[in-house]
């Protein structure tokens, strides 16, 4: 059982630029591919992560800053989540549609932008969500182009008004349904954890069990309880 849910934990995809060989495949209802790369340790491009047509390895498409995560949308389109602010920001694109530009655009863009997406091309749809936002369920507007997914899950900080309280949640978006759950992770506290170290890193869902499953950064992967806030057991 540990097994099979640890495999789910490493299949799951990871923030931009640590997890980028876990983003999935992009491709356009074209037919055509698009591959990610990453920019390395060091350089004018450390640590950024793009998106090139195959092939074209000198063009990028689209570039990523950190704590970026993109996810399928069907039809050969994809989205890109990312916090920005005090809010989620949540971006929609259609690859076969996206410009290239020139490296040139984008040197220094990681250390010099708080902008977490570069692309020459807007997003076919985009909206956000308040990491404000209380816990429980509550209504959502999810743009069209959003709906094919049914779930995704969103590890981030939460605001923590004493040390005791949760300071990391999970904001679970049922996309086809036009909801979202905030769950607060009721065992990562400021008293408990170094938030700054020891965040989740990347979140899924058990298919068996519909538990939560994930991993803590630099502590390990772990399983939920039933109520998604609690927490259960180390993998």
């Amino acid at each position: 059982m540990s097994d099979r849910l640890a495999s789910l934990v490493t299949s799951a995809t990871g923030p931009a630029p640590w997890f980028w060989q876990t983003f999935p495949a992009v491709r356009g209802a074209s037919g055509k591919t698009y591959e990610w790369r990453y920019g390395g340790d060091q350089g004018e491009l450390a640590y950024l992560v793009t998106l090139h047509l195959s092939g074209e390895t000198s063009r990028p498409r689209l570039a990523l800053n950190t704590f970026c995560r993109p996810f399928p949308l069907g039809d050969g389109r994809f989205g890109i989540w990312c916090p920005e602010g005090r809010n989620l920001r949540l971006a929609a694109f259609d690859p076969d549609t996206l410009k290239s530009f020139d490296f040139s655009e984008i040197v220094g863009w990681f250390k010099n932008s708080a902008e977490r997406i570069f692309s020459a091309t807007a997003p076919i749809a985009e909206f956000e969500v308040p990491l404000a936002t209380a816990p429980g369920t509550q209504p959502l507007e999810v743009p069209q182009e959003f709906r094919s997914l049914d779930e995704l899950l969103i590890p981030t900080s939460y605001r923590a008004m004493a040390v005791t309280d949760p300071a990391v949640a999970i904001f679970v978006l049922y996309l086809q349904a036009g909801l979202l759950e905030v769950l607060p992770q009721n065992w990562i506290t400021t008293a408990t954890h170094d938030i700054a170290n020891n965040w989740i890193t990347r979140a899924t869902r058990d298919p068996q069990s519909h538990h939560i499953v994930g991993e803590m950064a630099k502590v390990g992967s772990f399983e939920l309880q039933a109520n998604g806030r609690d927490f259960q057991r180390w993998l």
